[in-house]
């Protein structure tokens, strides 16, 4: 990502702070200072590690893929729109996988409960991943790129909307109804991404899209609540004060795993659709 688009992301998350603070969607059950502070962190330890390691894997492979005519869309460069449509659809589509598997293999669980265990959801959650996961996704990326053969512009055009829908979706900013569930419809909001925050196992293990919302659909791992529902961020078994501390959070993966969830399971009944 060069220096403009990078001064764009961070503008528009900039924004999102500010509105997230003006029209939130949920009220902080933490001091933002201290949050803010460990997820800046962590997000920290996240560049440096997607500088170091992601990001050069990503570019050995596009640049492997476009000199070895690599990749399922490698056949079809003569066909520009539609070569950038399918790499920015399946890019998004192998995110899904990735996301999913992530919360069903115990030891990517480990790590990526570590996103999952802020007790609030704002933007600085977006930054908020443990560079062991970042390590490991590179394996990832690399598949990704190599099995897919985006091009570069597919590529870019792909990783700037998958910063603006990280931040969009992590957001705590509360959408007019009507404009959420039109929205809904085609990418994923931050209230259609607030239930896959949620303290329940199986809200929790739903809602994995990235960009576009269909794949959850497509897959029924599409889960919708009533606004009216009341939602509690967080992972149970880690929510004591003393878990979201900076060396807490680095540490918790390496250590005996709780209940993460103490029987928050599944609600007694679910509503079918936002109202």
């Amino acid at each position: 990502m060069n220096a403009l688009n990078l001064a764009i992301v961070t503008f528009f998350a900039l924004i999102l702070f500010l509105l997230e603070h003006l029209i939130p969607n949920r009220k902080p059950k933490a001091k933002l200072l201290s949050r803010l502070a460990v997820n800046a962190a962590m997000g920290a330890l996240t560049f440096l590690i997607a500088g170091v390691l992601v990001m050069p894997l990503v570019h050995i492979a596009l640049d492997m893929g476009e000199k070895n005519a690599m990749g399922l869309l490698s056949g079809i460069r003569q066909y520009p729109w539609i070569d950038l449509l399918a790499g920015f659809l399946l890019l998004d589509l192998s995110f899904y996988y990735w996301h999913r598997l992530n919360h069903k293999v115990p030891f990517m669980w480990r790590f990526h409960n570590v996103h999952h265990f802020d007790p609030d959801l704002d933007v600085s959650t977006s930054f908020r991943f443990h560079f062991v996961e970042i390590a490991y996704s590179s394996i990832f990326r690399l598949f990704q790129i190599i099995i897919i053969g985006p091009n570069l512009k597919a590529f870019m055009v792909y990783e700037m909307a998958f910063q603006f829908a990280s931040f969009f979706q992590h957001s705590n900013v509360r959408l007019p109804p009507r404009f959420d569930k039109l929205l809904v419809l085609f990418i994923v909001t931050p209230k259609m991404h607030e239930t896959h925050h949620s303290d329940i196992r199986d809200e929790t293990n739903s809602n994995y899209s990235v960009v576009f919302s269909f794949w959850d659909r497509l897959h029924a791992t599409y889960k919708s609540l009533d606004r009216k529902e009341s939602i509690n961020i967080g992972v149970p078994g880690y929510d004591g004060n003393s878990d979201n501390t900076l060396h807490r959070a680095l540490l918790a993966p390496f250590r005996k795993q709780r209940d993460y969830w103490q029987g928050r399971i599944s609600r007694p009944c679910q509503t079918a659709d936002i109202k």
